[in-house]
């Protein structure tokens, strides 16, 4: 098996893989620990969601954020999460553009969906555990 040393698109993939499951991992963790789950699951429901979703959401973006931040699974996790920005991007929609709006707009979750997009498309990049466990 011949390996290759990493190069530059493998170096901005992990910075996108890392900067991306930070702020999964980030947020997720926010909703268990800060917020709580209860409290999550009753902003959800404020919004129209059922509750469940809010333990969902938190699942996914804790677990999702993990698997990314390792470069497991890269590629399906990063797509797999874009639903969970929809969703942020339906609630912050009304608030205008700017994130820094009154009620958050919507250009973050839109942002995040495009870095998400572009996360598939680039793959697990260097120092994945995916990627060393080939070596």
């Amino acid at each position: 098996m011949t390996t290759t040393s990493p190069n530059r698109d493998d170096y901005a993939a992990l910075v996108l893989r890392l900067g991306l499951g930070g702020m999964y991992l980030t947020h997720g963790l926010i909703k268990l620990f800060v917020f709580t789950p209860a409290g999550t699951a009753g902003f959800f429901e404020s919004l129209g969601f059922p509750a469940f979703l809010a333990y969902l959401v938190m699942a996914a973006e804790i677990g999702g954020g993990a698997l990314l931040i390792a470069g497991l699974f890269t590629r399906w996790v990063a797509l797999a999460l874009i639903p969970v920005l929809l969703g942020a991007l339906q609630v912050h929609f009304a608030s205008g553009f700017m994130f820094s709006s009154q009620g958050g707009g919507w250009e973050y979750p839109a942002f995040l969906i495009l870095t998400s997009v572009s996360l598939a498309l680039l793959g697990d990049g260097a120092y994945s555990l995916y990627t060393l466990r080939k070596k």
